[in-house]
């Protein structure tokens, strides 16, 4: 054999030798690359990128939905139950100073965000929109929220599809100042819901987030909760969101729930049903917990 051409046959097996091996360190041994976090790689830059899969925590929420409101980028927020996305979306509409038109989807009909036809005094037809939408007698800044969009029937998410893009519907457009934000249950989670038509889901940033007990205990404060909530959360973080859809339960522990348990506490409620309203709110398990703990709270000094 020529020299050159062993030459090449051995620069040959080298680069595959080395592609190999690059291969199988990236899948196997890279620690970023673990199953949920399985690598791809850019076609421009050749550099090898991990797809994280974590949630969002509810800050990390409120920053992007900061950044995505002032540039009126549609977004869709998804969460579990119980998990608090509508009141995410109204601490980030106060913070901003912008007026919330809150809708919910699932209750409209298709005809709905169209309005009504009426006849003008030319004898032609012009819609004239619904009043839940912002007009020009409305605040020059807002936020549209459309709950439970996802649970929606799939007429009603089409009918959105030019609302959410385009920023109007027929002869209605959305002023300027204001800005589309979405929420829903995951699927998931068997709650109702259809799923998103790829058209629609297209047209909108998506986010999906989880609890974080010192983001919601910073939330406490500021509203008031009790302190032997908070102090029980703190003792078992586990149970500020305690939701498993194959359980089917009726009630579970989240962090809306929390927020009523505080509220009953607040009512002094009698001794002798005060563990069957805690269990009709966070569940039996959680509340039989937090009984336990009760009991050790009050007798401190």
């Amino acid at each position: 054999m020529p020299a050159h051409c062993f030459s090449l046959t051995l620069i040959y097996y080298g680069i595959k030798l080395i592609l190999t091996f690059n291969f199988f360190y990236f899948i196997f041994f890279l620690p970023e690359c673990q199953p949920n976090h399985r690598p791809v790689l850019c076609s421009f830059c050749r550099t090898t990128y991990p797809i994280k899969q974590e949630k969002m925590t509810p800050s990390q929420i409120i920053s992007a939905l900061q950044t995505l409101t002032a540039i009126r980028q549609p977004v869709f927020l998804w969460g579990a139950p119980g998990i608090g996305k509508s009141q995410i979306i109204s601490q980030v509409a106060a913070m901003r100073g912008l007026e919330l038109r809150d809708i919910r989807a699932v209750l409209l009909d298709p005809v709905d965000l169209r309005g009504l036809p009426r006849i003008t005094d030319q004898g032609t037809a012009v819609w004239s929109p619904p009043s839940f939408l912002p007009g020009p007698n409305d605040a020059p800044q807002g936020v549209l929220f459309l709950d439970e969009l996802n649970a929606a029937p799939p007429l009603v998410q089409a009918a959105c599809y030019q609302l959410i893009l385009d920023r109007a519907i027929g002869e209605y457009r959305l002023p300027d100042g204001w800005c589309i934000v979405a929420a829903g249950n995951r699927e998931k989670d068997k709650a109702v819901s259809y799923r998103m038509p790829s058209a629609l889901a297209n047209r909108m940033v998506h986010l999906e987030f989880d609890t974080s007990l010192e983001d919601w205990l910073v939330w406490a404060l500021s509203a008031n909760i009790r302190r032997e909530v908070c102090a029980f959360l703190r003792f078992r973080p586990r149970l500020l969101h305690d939701f498993d859809p194959q359980r089917a339960e009726k009630a579970f522990a989240s962090p809306r729930s929390w927020e009523f348990v505080s509220r009953i506490l607040d009512a002094k409620p009698a001794a002798d049903v005060e563990y069957e309203l805690f269990q009709g709110t966070v569940g039996p398990a959680a509340a039989a917990e937090f009984m336990g703990f009760l009991s050790v709270w009050r007798e401190l000094p």
